[in-house]
């Protein structure tokens, strides 16, 4: 009998000190691609102002909110109080993965030493997030590129022409410069066959590794291949597998 693949278990923890509210049902579909969320939790002190944006959005999102009280000026008691409880979750053994929702450096430890037991790491945060903690995630997810517009298309030059909604970025938060194209060219030159080609399944995730945050979305285009094909440099081959009209697609160096 085939054995049923499970979704992976993720906890998926929110530091409201350091996210803002807005767009929390983006934050919650990006992070159902990796998994199922088995804890969602959210720390900060409630009694201070700052943080009341998230108390309206925390019911109709199933988020347990957590009190943590600042017992002294200057020290993030909200940090410690995320870090223990997440300890606390990785010996249950109840999960495959993390999610720290946050923009602070202050949980770089945390993120690698999840990872040392075997955990993978989400992170999800503003572009701001230090470099630290984006290198201790398996993957970093900014926020900005969360929040798509739609934008209305023509598809024919009649004055009464059909219109088709598109889902772009309007603003992405990088550009393709110099040093992109040399991340994929190099990664390309790593993972090359005999005859030079690359599958592209392999360089996504060797570029992953080499650049926790990299994201097509980062640059505005929804999926990695648009992206590649923007550039000029490379040749593409699509391959039949046989299988229902699927094809695999290989990269190559010009």
């Amino acid at each position: 009998m085939m054995e049923l693949t499970r979704d992976p278990r993720l906890a998926v923890l929110f530091d409201a000190d350091n996210v803002p509210y807005s767009n929390v049902r983006g934050m919650l579909a990006e992070i159902a691609k990796y998994g199922t969320p088995t804890f969602k939790r959210i720390y900060g002190d409630w009694t201070k102002p700052t943080v009341a944006g998230w108390k309206t959005v925390l019911l109709e999102n199933g988020i347990t909110p957590i009190q943590q009280y600042s017992y002294t000026t200057g020290k993030n008691a909200t940090d410690s109080a995320m870090i223990i409880d997440a300890m606390d979750i990785l010996y249950t053994g109840r999960v495959d993965g993390f999610c720290i929702v946050s923009s602070d450096s202050d949980f770089t430890r945390l993120a690698t030493r999840l990872r040392e037991a075997g955990m993978k790491v989400y992170g999800i945060g503003e572009k701001k997030t230090p470099i630290p903690f984006i290198a201790a995630c398996d993957k970093f997810i900014y926020l900005e590129i969360l929040k798509p517009t739609v934008v209305e298309s023509e598809i024919t030059g009649n004055k009464k022409a059909d219109k088709k909604a598109v889902t772009t970025i309007e603003n992405p938060i990088s550009k393709i410069d110099r040093a992109t194209i040399k991340l994929f060219s190099d990664s390309i030159s790593d993972l090359a066959d005999e005859n030079g080609w690359t599958y592209l399944g392999d360089l996504g995730n060797l570029i992953l590794k080499k650049k926790p945050d990299f994201d097509p979305r980062n640059y505005g285009y929804s999926k990695m291949l648009p992206m590649i094909k923007s550039m000029h440099k490379f040749i593409l081959d699509e391959r039949e597998t046989g299988k229902n009209n699927i094809k695999h697609i290989y990269i190559s160096k010009k």
